[in-house]
């Protein structure tokens, strides 16, 4: 996999996955797009909510819905690496057995989802879930 990423002026970049997608990065407060460290947590959560709704659906649930609120915590001095990242999963669907989708997030969490498999050697990762009727 290969990435670039290309100063565009002060502090914003613009960064393009080898498959052409480009999003903006931009470390000035407010800036045109997230900061790099904002974007860790987007890629845990969109890793792990993929899994989630994948292994869901493979398991025949009805899935109408899936949002992950993550939460962080941050060193106090520099470098600010994160020390914590807790993943609150909300799947909403109908009929959805709760034994099944605590199972897709234990899935995604400790087998599948790479990002969060990368991360837990530095970064306590911690996740819950909850079940809404649609």
């Amino acid at each position: 996999m290969k990435a670039e990423v290309t100063w565009v002026d002060g502090m914003k970049f613009v960064g393009q996955s080898e498959s052409g997608h480009k999003i903006v990065l931009d470390g000035a407060n407010p800036g045109e797009g997230p900061s790099p460290m904002e974007m860790v947590p987007m890629a845990i959560g969109g890793c792990s909510s993929i899994d989630v709704v994948s292994i869901l659906e493979k398991g025949r649930q009805a899935v109408t819905g899936c949002r992950v609120e993550l939460t962080t915590e941050r060193a106090e001095t520099a470098p600010r690496v994160f020390k914590k990242i807790h993943l609150e999963f909300i799947v909403t669907g109908h009929n959805l057995a709760e034994k099944q989708v605590a199972r897709a997030v234990d899935l995604s969490m400790e087998k599948y989802c790479s990002v969060s498999l990368m991360l837990e050697k530095a970064v306590e990762i911690s996740h819950g879930y909850r079940v809404i009727a649609a």
